[in-house]
């Protein structure tokens, strides 16, 4: 009983979960910071960086591509998000299209 008590009470202080890290690496350049819910990117040049506890790394690539554009990698704890989800993520990406790229 006294076993199982502390066992518990350990699994309690351990403290909340670790966050995992995120990095994207952007199709166009762009820097500063960028902010999405669950995660704050900082980016410079074409590359993004940020930590979370989400543990929905679609979701977090999509708000990025939203707000940065078409996305080339994207790593979770350094792995390397997997080609058919990278499509997924980069169908969220905001469109430039002709007319926007040229102010009209």
């Amino acid at each position: 009983m006294i076993r199982s008590f502390s066992l518990v009470l350990g699994l309690a202080l351990a403290g909340p979960a670790l966050a995992s890290t995120y990095s994207a690496t952007l199709a166009s350049p762009g820097s500063g910071r960028v902010i999405a819910p669950d995660i704050a990117w900082t980016c410079a040049a074409t590359a993004c960086r940020g930590a979370t506890e989400e543990s929905r790394p679609l979701v977090l690539c999509q708000s990025l591509a939203k707000r940065a554009g078409r996305i080339e990698s994207f790593l979770v704890d350094g792995r390397a998000m997997a080609p058919s989800e990278l499509d997924r993520c980069n169908a969220a990406a905001k469109a430039q299209s002709p007319d926007s790229a040229s102010g009209k």
